[in-house]
């Protein structure tokens, strides 16, 4: 009999890009600078493969287990797809993250909707992040037109190998005009920093609160790359005053290109006094998730919004827009509904 899920959800993030990008570098990078966050990577070259954060990239050894096939969006279904998922994400594992390592020829789109498909209740989409090689790009687009689609698809996209070009901006400026929306990051020797994916803390330190400090601190490991918070901006938002849920949705749906993420938890006040929503946007993707407000918890707002090129004063003056009025609307049954639109339908624990 499989393990249950603990309830939590662990986000899957793909990791794309054309052959040679460096996203194995990506990979590793991200690895050795976890923060103590337990990865899995399910590599198509290698398997899937449970990765304590602080081992060694690529010393995988007996851990590794062997897909033994090609490209893993043509040689593996949904289901097939969730077996090996679901290896790394039982409880006992303590993973925090999955990355899926697709081939360079891979078709990244088959690999998101396998995602999305999955059956697993403690599975959640973490985006999609194509590596680009900065020096390679214009001969790459020229021979394979099918960039552009996959740029168009991702969430993020890293330009990578940026020393090797004398003058970036022209590279950068072609990404940007390519992507919808998504945040363009760039970075040397696949340099990334690992908070822009995933929350660099174990989960077991993290229950039930928003980790703001994750996305904040200052230590000397950080201090020895300092070039890594240079790509992106960070906001932390709270309001001790719950939102109204039709402005919140209005927001969200109209929010602004190169805002990458969104995370955190929500009062909706007396639209729901039973629960909080506790909220997990990446690109286009958005999630709610109803939970029980813990007990003897301060009923409060705490969102935390990641992207690149961001006017984090006009978010700031967006999300103020959001709070409610302090007019009631018990008997608003419509208020909600956009927001239900996004939450997931999860397991029935009686079945």
């Amino acid at each position: 009999m499989s393990e249950r899920s603990s309830g939590r959800q662990i986000p899957v993030v793909v990791l794309a890009g054309f052959l040679g990008s460096g996203k194995t570098t990506v990979l590793n990078h991200l690895l050795h600078r976890s923060g103590g966050s337990r990865i899995g990577a399910l590599v198509n070259d290698f398997g899937a493969v449970e990765i304590d954060a602080m081992a060694v990239a690529g010393a995988l050894g007996d851990s590794t287990v062997s897909l033994g096939n090609g490209c893993l969006c043509c040689a593996v279904d949904a289901s097939e797809l969730d077996e090996y998922l679901e290896r790394l994400a039982r409880p006992s594992a303590g993973i925090d993250v999955i990355v899926i390592e697709a081939s360079g020829l891979a078709e990244p789109q088959e690999l998101v909707r396998m995602v999305l498909a999955s059956e697993l209740p403690n599975i959640v989409y973490g985006g999609l992040v194509e590596v680009v090689d900065a020096a390679e790009f214009d001969e790459t687009r020229a021979a394979h037109p099918g960039i552009d689609r996959h740029l168009a698809l991702a969430d993020l996209v890293v330009v990578n190998k940026i020393d090797r070009v004398d003058d970036p901006e022209p590279v950068l400026k072609t990404v940007r005009d390519l992507v919808d929306r998504a945040a363009v990051v760039p970075a040397t020797h696949g340099r990334v920093d690992p908070e822009f994916l995933f929350d660099c803390r174990p989960s077991e330190e993290r229950i039930g609160q928003l980790s703001f400090d994750d996305l904040h601190r200052d230590d000397q490991e950080h201090d020895a790359h300092p070039h890594l918070h240079a790509g992106y901006d960070t906001l932390s938002f709270v309001s001790g005053r719950p939102l109204d849920p039709r402005r919140l949705i209005a927001f969200l749906d109209s929010r602004p290109p190169g805002l990458y993420r969104i995370k955190g938890y929500v009062d909706f006040g007396p639209y729901d006094v039973r629960n909080r929503y506790a909220v997990h946007a990446v690109g286009r993707f958005l999630r709610f998730y109803p939970e029980p407000w813990p007990a003897g918890a301060g009923r409060a707002t705490q969102l935390v919004l990641i992207g690149t090129g961001l006017d984090t004063g006009a978010l700031r003056a967006e999300l103020e827009r959001c709070v409610s009025d302090g007019a009631s609307h018990t008997d608003d049954e419509a208020g909600m509904w956009g927001v239900l639109r996004y939450v997931q339908e999860t397991e029935d624990p009686a079945a």
